[in-house]
């Protein structure tokens, strides 16, 4: 069965019953005008070689070699196989803190596009694994659903901004528990939460999320990005965000909720800084994961068709070159075609 890999070009196909409209009426004008010149008799003997059949056939010879580059433009396929791919790999959600403390900018360039580059990073390192992306702040939400399309992960990944949550806060709980119920059915894989923060919880229960989230077979990984020691935000125009005393607001890493988030978790605390070694660790822990079965993926491998359609469009051309007009002088006796009739 065909499939078009651009089916937008097959609205083309409408141009052909529009030119033969267009023939139709131009015939009957013409054949209007002659009626007017002279008897129909006289006019037949004038032009004895004419023919409207030959023209006929030249007319439609041309709409088919219009229907068929349309065809080809449209690039037709035919499906060959069908093939079951199994992938063995783990699942990975991934909940990334878009606060605006986030912004502050103890790590280059900043504590947000360092969690981006370190997911990027991450996800180039994927080969058979699956990928979700969970954003939170004062609240949270599924930014990509679980898959293997790490071309969409990445192109999500770069959208990260605090502007995609209204409720500003970090409620890391809510993360957890998002990103806990985000995974497949799927059984006898290894199952990881890796959640980016800067470790200011303000709602509570990170905890008991993360033992919760355990007690399902999902090791919770807490990195932390930023320095204990705080840092301002930058809030544009070279201004930083202030309390409502005027005073200006320092962000710090909180390591040690962080530590007990992990620990709860059945997971690892990894410190994210200027350095790749956050990176590395990571990989490490992750590749200590168990392995399974993510899912099978059914894959139609198509053959391109359009040599067949350019071909025949190459042979009416051929025999519309062939076709004259008139009848050829060499051929007068033999009435292929008949005469015009006027």
């Amino acid at each position: 069965m065909f499939k078009f890999e651009d089916p937008s070009y097959l609205w083309l196909l409408c141009l052909v019953p529009c030119l033969v409209v267009l023939r139709y009426y131009g015939l009957w004008r013409r054949h209007r005008k002659l009626r007017k010149i002279g008897d129909k008799e006289l006019l037949k003997s004038l032009m004895p070689d004419a023919s409207s059949a030959r023209l006929a056939c030249k007319f439609w010879i041309l709409m088919a070699v219009v229907a068929l580059i349309i065809v080809v433009l449209a690039r037709p396929q035919m499906g060959a196989k069908v093939a079951d791919d199994k992938r063995q790999g783990i699942e990975t959600i991934i909940a990334v803190d878009i606060s605006n403390s986030m912004l502050a900018q103890d790590v280059v360039p900043s504590r947000l596009d360092k969690s981006k580059m370190l997911v990027e990073n991450l996800v180039d390192h994927f080969t058979d694994d699956k990928i979700g992306i969970v954003v939170f702040a004062g609240d949270a939400f599924v930014q990509l659903p679980i898959t293997n399309d790490y071309v969409s992960a990445k192109m999500f990944l770069q959208n990260l901004d605090p502007s995609l949550i209204a409720t500003q806060g970090t409620d890391i709980a809510r993360a957890i528990n998002l990103s806990a119920s985000s995974f497949t059915q799927q059984q006898k894989v290894g199952r990881a939460i890796i959640l980016i923060t800067d470790g200011e919880d303000h709602e509570g229960g990170a905890e008991e999320a993360a033992k919760a989230a355990a007690k399902k077979g999902i090791n919770v990984f807490i990195l932390g990005v930023g320095d204990p020691k705080g840092a301002p935000i930058p809030v544009g125009g070279g201004e930083y965000l202030k309390d409502n005393n005027g005073q200006v607001v320092m962000s710090a890493l909180n390591e040690e909720m962080c530590r007990a988030v992990a620990k709860a978790g059945s997971g690892t605390y990894i410190h994210v800084d200027n350095s790749n070694d956050a990176q590395e660790k990571l990989n490490s822990e992750l590749s200590k994961l168990q392995k399974g079965e993510t899912g099978g993926a059914t894959y139609s491998n198509y053959a391109e068709q359009f040599q067949i359609f350019a071909l025949l469009a190459l042979l009416f051309l051929v025999l519309d070159a062939c076709i004259l007009e008139v009848k050829n002088p060499r051929w007068r006796n033999v009435r292929l075609f008949r005469k015009r009739r006027i």
